[in-house]
């Protein structure tokens, strides 16, 4: 049995992991805000030392939630949250006399431009000149500060994740379902995706590979346009027809409901190249494989 330490867990992703690593037997601790339902506190570095020491996997995924408006206030919560929790376990990681084995630390794919066309990949890219491409810069380089000669660091540039506890499949499924799945936006805009169960074993694949470090796109090999991606959605509901939303209404719509147009109309067009060079094999490569088993 193995200690895995998820900081930030108390999320979807976070739930799915500890479901996983739970039933493979290894003891999973959980870092949080609060130390309520046994969980050790961000403020408690006492606890949170004793719980990294002799670890084999340290997965942070803690930061506020980007489905918000992007207002100043916002902006500076979510990066903040993202690079203090990060620099925070570097400093401890390097406390340890037995630290982590593996460190995999939650970044963006929107780390690259957006586009249509260009497919990026981790070697051959355009970064991004978005606030959530700035976001990413600096997660990344809070993670990848200072020398560790005994953990390998992974930064999950992660693109969407589809899974059935949370992200954006239960609000765009049920806009299927009510015959609001048309296209959103242009509808040319590329939409890279992940299945979390995907998620999960690229995190198996990469600990048990052992030899790779770095910046590892967490992404299907088959990114989607817009009208694709909606089209697949409305067929995984059994649903022919879908009213299109256009920009302008998305818009308004976003600034309704207090979320950022962008998570909708920014063009992602991203695949992992070292992934596929390391020999990953994905469960779920196509959107409708995905969709059909989570719906």
């Amino acid at each position: 049995m193995a200690k895995v330490i998820l900081a930030g867990g108390s999320g979807f992703i976070g739930h799915y992991l500890k479901k996983k690593f739970t039933s493979e037997g290894h003891q999973v601790l959980i870092i949080s805000r609060n130390s309520s339902e046994g969980h050790t506190a961000w403020s408690d570095h006492k606890a949170l030392l004793e719980a990294l020491e002799q670890s084999w996997l340290l997965i942070n995924l803690a930061g506020k939630s980007v489905n918000c408006r992007h207002t100043e206030a916002n902006k500076k919560a979510i990066l903040e949250s993202r690079t203090r929790t990060t620099a925070t376990l570097n400093e401890l990681v390097r406390q340890c006399k037995q630290p982590p084995q593996f460190w995999f630390n939650a970044s963006g794919a929107a780390y690259y431009k957006d586009s249509e066309e260009k497919m990026m990949t981790e070697t051959d890219y355009e970064p991004g000149t978005s606030f959530m491409a700035e976001v990413s810069e600096q997660w990344e380089q809070a993670l990848f500060a200072h020398e560790m000669y005994h953990t390998k660091r992974i930064a999950m540039r992660t693109a969407v994740v589809m899974g059935k506890g949370g992200g954006p499949l239960k609000p765009l499924s049920t806009l299927a379902r009510l015959g609001l799945g048309g296209t959103q936006g242009s509808g040319r805009q590329m939409v890279s995706w992940i299945h979390i169960e995907d998620y999960y074993q690229i995190i198996r694949f990469l600990a048990n590979k052992g030899d790779i470090e770095g910046p590892i796109n967490f992404a299907a090999p088959e990114p989607v346009n817009n009208r694709v991606f909606m089209k697949t959605m409305r067929q995984a509901v059994h649903m022919p027809v879908g009213l299109p939303a256009p920009g302008f209404a998305i818009n308004i719509g976003a600034r309704i409901i207090g979320t950022e147009p962008e998570l909708l109309l920014a063009s992602s067009n991203v695949i992992s190249a070292r992934l596929q060079h390391a020999g990953f094999r994905f469960n779920y490569p196509s959107l409708s494989a995905a969709l059909n088993n989570l719906l």
